[in-house]
């Protein structure tokens, strides 16, 4: 007779969906689909699109740091002072703050909120745990030449070369204007120029934006793809997570010997073995300082019953057969319990008949 496998449980492709755990493990690990040009695209536009919304607070803070500087070198004793030093230090400080802190904040902003959008709330360290792998210098060189830095490398001339070249092609559009810049006065280059930073920087941000949805796209399919699991990698995990079935039935198997030896120990200090006669088999107990009720001590059924049987023949315990009682008592009590009401006469019966005996004995 032919018998048919399952070859893929001996296989090791990873043809299985991840696990809820082994997500959850990918992303403690910082694995998680995510990109950095779509950061950079974002980022950047939102950059010149506050420094176009602050236009006049930069205009103003320039030509006042301007008018600062003349005045100061009017005087240039105090100038060369330590006091003038100071001052002008001071100065320049402060104007920088004043120009940098707004790009940085919408930038800081930005990045965290498009984070937040790709990865959702993630907080882990194991990226920047120090690896001693990192620094083998043979697994460096090779990651150096590997597939997908080849990749990456191609995709950075890829993103130059294109947002180079419709840089260029926009400002050889506007050569005319920037050529009649050396007509113009000052405010009026300032505007023409800008105007063409601020074309340049939208174009690149959308020739960005487009790579970074592609770019977004490819990583989560290949993440997803990277975390697909074996059978076998789904069997481990689930041994790890619920005990291995074997040493489990094992433990069990254990358990049921040392309840059955437990229960065993029990059956001489019964007062009557009530029988079926062979297939079940109940130890009763009276004990007046443990309860009102008698309490069954021992029960089994077949082979547990012939054990339970030949214990109370050994140490000299009345065997006596009721087949009602015994099957309703099996089936109604449970080990180390006392007889419900509904027993206690059938129960006190048996106990009587025992006790004549042993007086008459």
């Amino acid at each position: 007779m032919l018998k048919y496998y399952d070859l893929q449980l001996f296989s090791e492709e990873k043809t299985e969906q991840p696990t809820a755990k082994k997500i959850r493990d990918t992303r403690e690990k910082g694995q998680v689909p995510q990109s950095k040009d779509l950061n950079g695209a974002f980022s950047l536009l939102a950059v010149f699109a506050a420094l176009s919304f602050l236009s006049d607070f930069y205009v103003d803070e320039i030509f006042g740091f301007y008018h600062f500087i003349m005045n100061l070198t009017e005087d240039p004793i105090f100038l060369y002072s330590s006091q003038g030093i100071n001052q002008l230090l001071q100065e320049v400080l402060l104007t920088i703050l004043k120009l940098s802190l707004p790009p940085l904040v919408v930038a800081m902003i930005v990045g965290v909120l498009l984070s937040y959008m790709q990865v959702g709330v993630l907080f882990t360290i194991e990226p920047i745990k120090p690896k001693l792998n990192k620094i083998n210098p043979l697994k460096g060189f090779k990651n150096m030449f590997s597939t997908r830095s080849l990749v990456e490398l191609l995709k950075s001339l890829f993103k130059a070369g294109l947002i180079l070249y419709v840089s260029w092609t926009f400002i050889t559009s506007r050569i005319s204007e920037i050529l009649l810049t050396m007509e113009l006065e000052t405010g009026q280059i300032v505007l023409i120029m800008w105007d063409l930073v601020f074309g340049v920087v939208i174009r690149s941000a959308l020739i960005l934006f487009v790579i970074a949805v592609f770019d977004f796209a490819f990583k989560k399919w290949k993440n997803k793809k990277d975390i697909m699991m074996t059978k076998q990698e789904i069997k481990d995990e689930y041994k790890q997570s619920e005990g291995d079935p074997q040493l489990k039935a094992k433990i069990k198997e254990k358990q049921r010997a040392f309840a059955m030896s437990r229960m065993m120990q029990e059956v001489p200090k019964a007062d009557v073995v009530i029988t079926n006669p062979t297939h079940y088999a109940i130890a009763v107990q009276y004990d007046s300082n443990l309860g009102d009720a008698p309490r069954v001590v021992a029960k089994g059924q077949d082979l547990v019953a012939q054990n339970i049987k030949r214990v109370a023949t050994e140490n000299e315990v009345p065997l006596v057969e009721n087949k009602p009682l015994a099957q309703g008592l099996y089936k109604a009590v449970d080990i180390g319990d006392f007889i419900p009401p509904d027993f206690y006469e059938a129960v006190a019966e048996v106990l009587a008949y025992v006790y004549t005996l042993k007086r008459n004995a």
